[in-house]
């Protein structure tokens, strides 16, 4: 990784640039920028300004989110950044992603961005949306600095971002001092950028703009068209990475759980943005930790796989998936027995997933299912069905719940209201998961030996429609006996 070549001599800094110095690098090999190339580096460039762009596909769906939040907050000012770069260690920073909130109103991903609603009387705003133009080149900041656009590459000029967008952009470097000096009511989305919350200090109120964040999230909770392409999108490859990791099963046998993970990222990265989550593959006994995302673990012959795994496409939206596979590619009657009782168990809360039915039901179809399977194997003594959902037992094996809200974050609208997400009712266009799983510890003195170590879990991406519910990651087998088939054609 080169470094930037950064001017290191005081001296040629004046009263005049002082303001506008580019970030020095200490420990630069070169101790400054003689005047000659400072002024070669200016002139010889290109036009490469774009032209007659066409707004980006979700453009008029951003134009009715903002719309919709418009209506929410009359006369309110509204500020939603996209957040800044986040350091990974000493001068290299994380790949950016940008808030879930800005990107939902905007379709725009890039740092340091900010969407303000300045309101237009009682009712309506009037939206802009505040980015970095294109690196200064008189000053050397498109070459000097380690932003400037020779080191990390060209963005958008303000009138391009417009006819992208269609929003009215301007220079984000100009907001703060702008909103320090607003008046008049205002809200903000707190956490992303901490020059823009400085800013509005003393004119913000946590109470109220956590009501602009549950709004936001509640927003989510039902997709627009786009948005359901999109997750079908991420589905579709996710499917082919789950395929991917099957034909390369002998390879993760010579190395590791890591192998699995490298091969699943090379799909993630090849058909979308990224993946929507740290990928757990998670192999033998890791198979029964939920969160298994070290990956460093054997792949062994005769023992499971549980790949929870999700690409996140190019708009930020996400699959969330799980198959549980044998690695030699056949289950064994045990492994057997357990995986098809959460089949069982999915199957009953996929079926509970329709319009006008209480979010909470597929959760109690699964665990119904999963309780009588556990009761029926003698793992509760003499506790009745009922009994143990009453007490709760059988979650020393179920463990966690049996879905949540899926889009643009694997575990969407979070910050939705109690009522309107776990106690509220599933209406067209929800998109959740069903995941239910059975997962016996290997230390769990209290079952047989031989369930010791197995971990199952299943998980689709359910789309509520209009007569019922449709499974965006069907593509890929949940029966035990295609599972098994599929592997086998996919080994071939």
């Amino acid at each position: 990784m080169s470094e930037e070549l950064i001017p290191e001599n005081p001296e040629q800094e004046t009263e005049e640039n002082e303001a506008e110095k580019v970030k020095q690098r200490k420990n630069g090999l070169y101790p400054g920028v003689s005047d000659e190339l400072a002024e070669n580096m200016k002139s010889g460039w290109a036009d490469t300004e774009l032209h007659d762009l066409q707004p980006i596909p979700q453009a008029e769906h951003t134009a009715a989110r903002r719309a919709a939040l418009s209506a929410r907050f009359p006369g309110e000012r509204l500020v939603i950044p996209a957040g800044n770069l986040k350091t990974r260690s000493n001068d290299t920073e994380y790949a950016f992603r940008a808030s879930t909130e800005y990107a939902y109103l905007t379709g725009d991903q890039t740092q340091d961005g900010v969407l303000v609603l300045e309101p237009t009387g009682e009712r309506g705003h009037e939206a802009t949306i505040y980015l970095l133009p294109r690196s200064n080149r008189e000053n050397g900041e498109f070459w000097l600095d380690g932003q400037g656009e020779l080191w990390v590459g060209r963005r958008n000029s303000l009138t391009e971002a417009e006819q992208l967008l269609g929003v009215p952009a301007k220079d984000v470097r100009e907001l703060p001092a702008a909103l320090t000096e607003a008046t008049g009511p205002v809200r903000g989305v707190r956490g992303h950028d901490a020059s823009i919350e400085a800013a509005l200090t003393d004119k913000v109120t946590a109470e109220r703009d956590e009501e602009l964040r549950v709004h936001l999230s509640e927003a989510r909770l039902v997709k627009d068209a786009f948005e359901i392409a999109e997750l079908q999108k991420a589905c579709d490859a996710t499917a082919r990475g789950f395929e991917d990791v099957v034909k390369s099963l002998d390879k993760a046998e010579a190395t590791s759980e890591r192998f699995i993970e490298g091969t699943f990222f090379l799909r993630a990265r090849i058909e979308g943005n990224d993946i929507g989550y740290g990928s757990i593959c998670a192999a033998g006994p890791h198979a029964t930790t939920l969160h298994w995302v070290r990956n460093d673990g054997a792949v062994r012959s005769g023992e499971l796989l549980l790949l929870d795994a999700g690409v996140e496409t190019n708009d930020l939206y996400t699959a969330d998936v799980t198959r549980t596979l044998p690695i030699n590619g056949t289950f064994s009657p045990l492994q057997r027995k357990i995986y098809d009782a959460v089949y069982e168990a999915q199957e009953a809360g996929i079926a509970a997933v329709k319009p006008g039915a209480d979010y909470r039901d597929f959760h109690d179809a699964a665990q119904r299912v999963l309780t009588e399977k556990l009761v029926e194997w003698g793992l509760l003594g003499d506790l009745s069905v009922d009994k143990v959902l009453e007490l709760g037992l059988q979650r020393r094996w179920t463990l966690h719940g049996t879905g949540h809200m899926l889009g643009m974050d694997v575990h969407d609208c979070a910050a939705a209201r109690t009522e309107t997400y776990v106690n509220g009712t599933l209406e067209p266009g929800v998109c959740l998961t069903v995941e239910p799983g059975l997962y016996f510890q290997a230390d769990d003195l209290t079952v047989p030996e031989e369930y010791r170590g197995i971990g199952v879990r299943i998980e689709d991406d359910i789309l509520v429609t209009e007569d019922g519910n449709r499974n965006l990651s069907d593509t890929l087998p949940r029966q035990a006996d295609e599972v098994e088939a599929w592997m086998a054609r996919l080994k071939g």
